[in-house]
């Protein structure tokens, strides 16, 4: 857990990250927050059990996407007390796992969801390939039976064209390099997130920052457009 110097204003960044991909994005949010002068305490999930990426087969990738796909949670260790301090705004950071929310985070629901977020204005980041609408609203209807005020909606997506991003997740995770191979490589450029993006999660951490210094009021109004973040 890592924490800001002290301001007024406080946020809390609870994020999972399976390959890395949502944790640069999560940190580029971060920077641009840094100018703010707002205190940010970071929490990242930690399974009980490590999962390897990648997974190394046709197999493991296969099953994997199949118990996700039916929301299998992942046990994660317990939070650090600095979770339930008062909070400004609760930034929950996570990818999609075959159109749902993580394994993970589902724990975090079940567990800690109420105590967590009942009456807190909660801003999701959502780190994915390409389909997130039902990971969206899986969030959204867990995030409002816990009582808490959601408050915007920041998604982040590969930007590669189908179907060869689906491809080409699906190799990765295999253990295959798509990008490097040639009968993919004119198709599927690079795996997850482009630096581009991580500018543009950088530029959102600075207007979440700005707005909380002016009160919070206008999150919701605030523009999230990624779409020029894409190549």
């Amino acid at each position: 857990m890592d924490t800001a110097a002290k301001t007024n204003k406080k946020l809390l960044l609870v994020f999972y990250y399976f390959s890395s991909q949502t944790n640069n994005l999560v940190q580029s949010l971060v920077e641009g927050l840094e100018g703010s002068d707002i205190t940010v305490v970071q929490e990242r999930l930690r399974p009980l059990v490590r999962l390897r990426f990648p997974i190394g087969t046709i197999g493991g990738t296969l099953r994997m996407m199949l118990v996700t796909f039916f929301r299998k949670r992942i046990p994660i260790e317990p939070l650090s007390p600095a979770c339930f301090d008062s909070y400004d705004l609760i930034i929950v950071t996570g990818p999609t796992w075959s159109y749902n929310p993580s394994g993970p985070i589902l724990s975090l629901f079940d567990r800690d969801g109420r105590r967590l977020f009942e009456n807190k204005l909660v801003l999701p980041l959502i780190s994915c390939r390409g389909y997130w609408r039902m990971h969206w609203f899986g969030l959204k209807n867990l995030l409002c039976k816990c009582g808490a005020r959601v408050v915007n909606l920041i998604v982040f997506s590969h930007p590669n064209p189908e179907p060869w991003r689906t491809i080409g997740v699906f190799l990765k995770l295999a253990g295959r390099i798509p990008e490097k191979k040639s009968r993919f490589a004119h198709k599927y450029r690079k795996y997850g997130h482009t630096r581009r993006q991580q500018e543009e999660a950088k530029r959102f951490g600075a207007m979440i920052g700005e707005e909380l210094n002016r009160g919070g009021a206008a999150i919701h109004l605030l523009n999230f457009d990624t779409e020029i973040a894409q190549p």
